[in-house]
């Protein structure tokens, strides 16, 4: 994927002055040997932070390795003063651990004290609006804080991420899709740019684009992807003009961010000019990072990104669609792996989906557009969409989300792509998900989340979590177990 960072870690220890400099030394020096060991990518840094000197030599260091995300280590106590400035002025991701006690026959002189140390150092990251990464328990031993700092990898990618992004969008959403709502101040409050541009800008690109260079090399590079799903051989020059269009203008439009995202109108007016539908681009361009929403959903397409981020895989973005009928649900037996059938659901979308993530994708056409703008007639400009059936797969649900009024708010629920023909059309899979009606109702309804989400192929809710948690988002939403009750949930009717 060539449009998501890549993290380059540093680990740099603190020593408060009263206790050994050598303690932090040394036990740094044995996470660093633990993470090389596990082939975790790691970078020693050897100031070790006692006093502000110490501060501007560590940030020398750093930029002279060129690190961009930071395990600080508190080998002993820690000076809690030098430890957050060094946060502060570091600006970037930060993970914030401490070492445990090594041997009961070493508790005189080899006593650290980090244990109380963190406690200082978090009421000082409050004192200076600080948001480091805390792992649930952030305190270990070297093989352990080693696992933490894999454990950070994909959360500070995806912080990294969102502060050289920019959200490049075409066109008003459609009508009756509001719930897309996209309020442009939380996005500059992540760090993150956004273009807003009309369709008619759109068109004139795609216009313009005419005689790009790449467009036969896109179109050889479209039927290659599809295989036996090329279904329309004679559409693809055109798709590939879409996309060198799209690409050609992220590259000219970039400015100051370093990554672009699109968030596009891609109907109803959409094929009437461009004569085809744009979900196979969506498809293509997500699954090199570059995630492309429908309908304008600004905080789907963020979503999405994070998602990649989090995974360093193709995400999609699929309405959360429809329930599973009951004979389906009975003619699936094992193949329901426990699941009920409320904890199911069949996730949506035209043909967005790359297709990688799909079993014997091919290229169709958009049977609920074509009911409404070719009616009767065989199918001509809702031609291009990317079908197929969802791989099973572990999956992640997510979407970070603004309201009318400018607060984010986030849900994260972890499960599975089920091994069962949807019988349906598009890009759809059977989801399920471990008490999904009760978040259903309490979370998505009740907390009025749009019908997209974001998906990752993989179980990514703890980097998404904890990035989340980075960003300063106070709601946060997962799917509750059976025994743990929502608030808004009557506690009077059996589950």
């Amino acid at each position: 994927m060539n449009n998501i960072p890549t993290v380059t870690m540093g680990l740099i220890a603190v020593s408060r002055d009263c206790f050994p400099v050598e303690l932090s030394r040394t036990r740094r020096q044995k996470v660093a040997a633990a993470a090389a060991g596990k082939k975790i990518d790691l970078i020693e840094l050897d100031t070790v932070i006692e006093n502000e000197g110490d501060v501007l030599k560590a940030l020398e260091e750093i930029a002279a390795k060129k690190i961009n995300a930071l395990a600080v280590f508190l080998g002993n106590f820690g000076p809690e003063g030098p430890t957050t400035l060094l946060m502060q002025k570091f600006g970037g991701p930060v993970l914030l651990t401490a070492a445990a006690e090594e041997s009961g026959d070493n508790l005189i002189g080899g006593r650290g004290d980090a244990y109380c140390g963190m406690l200082n150092a978090s009421y000082n990251t409050g004192l200076r609006g600080l948001r480091p990464c805390l792992p649930e328990y952030p305190v270990g031993t070297a093989i352990e804080i080693a696992e933490m700092i894999r454990d950070f990898h994909p959360v500070a990618r995806i912080i990294l991420g969102l502060k050289k992004l920019k959200i490049f969008s075409f066109g008003p959403r459609p009508q009756d899709f509001l719930a897309c709502n996209a309020p442009v101040k939380p996005l500059y409050d992540l760090g993150v740019e956004i273009m807003e541009n009309s369709e008619l800008d759109l068109y004139d690109l795609y216009l313009s684009a005419a005689g790009n260079k790449d467009i036969d090399a896109i179109a050889r590079d479209m039927a290659k992807e599809l295989g036996a799903g090329n279904t329309y051989p004679p559409l693809l020059n055109h798709l590939a003009r879409y996309e060198s269009c799209l690409l050609a203008f992220l590259e000219a439009n970039l400015g100051a961010s370093e990554y672009g995202i699109f968030a596009n109108k891609c109907w109803p007016s959409f094929e009437k000019y461009f004569k085809f539908v744009p979900c196979f681009v969506n498809s293509r361009l997500t699954a090199r990072g570059m995630p492309v929403s429908c309908e304008v959903d600004i905080y789907g397409t963020l979503s999405e990104y994070m998602a990649a981020c989090a995974t360093l895989t193709a995400p999609t973005l699929l309405d959360i669609n429809n329930t599973v009928p009951a004979d389906m649900v009975k003619a699936a037996g094992s193949g329901m792996k426990g699941y009920r059938q409320t904890d199911l659901f069949m996730g949506f979308h035209c043909g967005n989906t790359a297709s990688s993530c799909l079993v014997n994708p091919a290229m169709k056409h958009q049977l609920i557009m074509h009911r409404l703008m070719e009616p009767g007639k065989d199918p001509d400009i809702t031609r291009g969409t990317l079908e197929g059936r969802l791989k099973p797969s572990e999956i992640t649900i997510f979407r970070l989300q603004s309201t009318a009024d400018t607060t984010l708010r986030s849900y994260m629920a972890q499960g599975e792509i089920l091994d069962i023909d949807p019988r349906s059309f598009g890009g759809i899979g059977v989801f399920g998900i471990a008490e999904m009606g009760r978040f259903y109702r309490h979370v998505l309804i009740e907390k009025r989340f749009p019908h997209h989400t974001a998906v990752a192929f993989a179980h990514a809710g703890r980097a998404l979590y904890e990035a989340v948690k980075m960003l300063g988002v106070e709601e946060i939403f997962y799917n509750q177990p059976k025994e743990e009750r929502y608030g808004s949930e009557n506690p009077f009717v059996k589950k």
